[in-house]
C-alpha cells in the first residue's frame, strides 16, 4: 500500500524497513521493537525535526514517535517503535521545520551579545504563543504561556526573559507539542505484524 506522499520543502526519502522497495509489507512480530529509519534534509541553517506514525489495522494512528539523528550531520533518523497487536499496520515519516530550535539557536547567540534582544524576545514570545495555542487545555499548555508572559516582560533584565523560554519544563512541553511548520509526509509503508514469527519468509 502506498498513499500519495505531501511533498514540502523538506524531503523524505528512503524510509525503512521497505520490502522490494515498499512493494510488500515489511514484517514484525507483535511486541517487537523495530527501527524505523529515513533521510530528512532542508536547505539552509534553520532546524529540522521528524517523527514515525504507526497506523494500527482498524486505521487509527498512533501518537507519534519523534525521530532522532543518528549521527551528526548524517542527514539519516530513525525512531523506535513497537505494533501491540497483530495484523496490517501502516507507518510513515512526517518532516518539519522547527522553529522554535531556530529561533532558540539564534536567540542564545544575540540576546547575550545584546543584538537584537528585544526583537528577538519578541519573536520567542510569539512562537511559545503559538505552541500553546496547538496544545491542549493541560499544564503543558500552561507552562508554554507562563513561559511567554515572562519572555514579554520588559522590566526584567533580557537573560531572565531569555530563560524562561529554556526551561526544562518548556522543553518538555515542546517535545509533546512541538510547534511543525512546513510538514512533508512520505509516502505510506505497510506492515504485517504476526503472532509469531515464521519460519520462512522476508523480514524487513
Amino acid at each position: 500500500m502506498s498513499s500519495t506522499p505531501v511533498i514540502g520543502r523538506i524531503p523524505v526519502r528512503d524510509v525503512r524497513p521497505a520490502v522490494e522497495c515498499g512493494r510488500r509489507p515489511a514484517k514484525a512480530v507483535v511486541g517487537e521493537t523495530f527501527q524505523v529509519t529515513a533521510t530528512v534534509f532542508r536547505e539552509g541553517h534553520d532546524a529540522v525535526a521528524a517523527n514515525v506514525v504507526l497506523t494500527d489495522p482498524q486505521g487509527r494512528p498512533g501518537p507519534w514517535t519523534p525521530m532522532r539523528e543518528l549521527a551528526p550531520g548524517s542527514d539519516r533518523w530513525g525512531a523506535q517503535v513497537t505494533p501491540g497487536a497483530a495484523g496490517r499496520w501502516t507507518y510513515h515519516v512526517e518532516a518539519w521545520g522547527d522553529t522554535i530550535a531556530t529561533w532558540r539557536h539564534t536567540a542564545c547567540v544575540k540576546v547575550p551579545a545584546g543584538l537584537d534582544a528585544g526583537l528577538v524576545l519578541e519573536e520567542g514570545v510569539e512562537l511559545l504563543t503559538r505552541a500553546a495555542a496547538g496544545a491542549p487545555e493541560g499544564p503543558e499548555r500552561e507552562t508554554l504561556r507562563a513561559a511567554a508572559e515572562v519572555m514579554c516582560d520588559d522590566s526584567l533584565p533580557v537573560m531572565t526573559r531569555l530563560s524562561a523560554g529554556l526551561t526544562p519544563e518548556v522543553d518538555a512541553a515542546l517535545a509533546r507539542y512541538p510547534l511543525r511548520e512546513l510538514v512533508t509526509v512520505s509516502d505510506t509503508r505497510e506492515l504485517l505484524v504476526e503472532r509469531e514469527r515464521a519460519l520462512f519468509g522476508s523480514w524487513y
